[in-house]
């Protein structure tokens, strides 16, 4: 071996050093410096070495389609509407404002009070009469100088037929007794005269029906004094708006038809059973209906 030659252990150990970096493959016969040649060489050789990428010939261009002409719509001719036919003295359950229209007509043909409960009997224009046992037209004495009103009856009242005789009319009787009344020189009545379901509160449409027989009924009996209690009856014989806690003990006017008459506002029996603290305010508004009835006696 001369001295120039590299030794053979030399020559392994650099094959060596290049299979551990990866190189496993050799591309040429005689090596190269890549990096000692021009970059124009070099750069041609890689585009030699990849291949050129097919060329993406776009699709011919198509010519729009043309939208067809949308016809003109042909319009039908209306038909003619058709009158709903009133309910009154059918046995349907109509419209709310149908019924209540039904129910003035039929309220203004009462001459007494016997004649307007038998055509509430016969009215069926309100749903709540299909669901109630009985119809609670009234109670006491038609000819007493004062009238309490409730908003409808309950359980025990849908059972007996006559308004405030559960628990809440047994206090009603109580209150009224403190100041010298019972049923014989006073009337009652309800403003919805058939049980809601649940003894839930008469709706507005439900009230608006069976509001003209009520007034019908107070124009009939006629008294001195009408007493609502609770805020249904406030409200809708009243005309206010206010709570029942804001217009108690307050005094609003009332026209019968033949007259005007005095109003009073106070708490329903039944808020008082759930309430007794406001007792007290509800004893406050009878002595007021005390002083009125004893003025009127003068």
């Amino acid at each position: 071996m001369t001295p120039d030659a590299p030794d053979s252990r030399d020559l392994l150990s650099f094959l060596d050093f290049h299979v551990a970096a990866g190189v496993d493959a050799a591309l040429d016969e005689t090596p190269h410096d890549r990096f000692a040649e021009p970059e124009a060489p070099r750069r041609a050789a890689r585009e030699a070495a990849e291949p050129e990428a097919p060329r993406r010939v776009p699709p011919p261009e198509r010519p729009p389609l043309e939208e067809p002409a949308l016809a003109a719509p042909i319009r039908q001719p209306e038909a003619p509407r058709a009158e709903t036919p009133s309910t009154y003295g059918r046995s349907a359950a109509a419209a709310p404002g149908e019924a209540a229209g039904d129910a003035r007509e039929l309220a203004a043909t009462a001459a007494s009070l016997e004649e307007l409960e038998g055509l509430l009997a016969r009215f069926e224009s309100c749903a709540l009469r299909f669901t109630a046992k009985n119809l609670v037209f009234a109670d006491g004495n038609p000819q007493a100088r004062v009238m309490f009103v409730g908003e409808a009856p309950g359980a025990d009242e849908d059972r007996i037929g006559k308004p405030f005789m559960g628990r809440s009319g047994q206090l009603l009787d109580r209150m009224m007794a403190a100041i010298g009344l019972d049923r014989t020189n006073a009337y009652v009545g309800n403003v919805v005269p058939w049980r809601p379901p649940g003894n839930r509160n008469p709706t507005p449409q439900e009230l608006a029906t069976c509001k003209p027989f009520i007034e019908r009924q107070i124009a009939l009996a006629d008294p001195d004094i009408l007493v609502c209690l609770g805020g249904v009856a406030t409200q809708a014989l009243a005309g206010t708006k206010d709570g029942i806690l804001k217009s108690r003990g307050r005094w609003f006017p009332y026209r019968t038809g033949k007259r005007e008459i005095r109003l009073l506002a106070t708490l329903h029996p039944a808020y008082l059973l759930r309430q007794p603290l406001q007792k007290r305010l509800a004893w406050r508004d009878f002595r007021a209906l005390r002083v009125a009835l004893d003025e009127g006696e003068r």
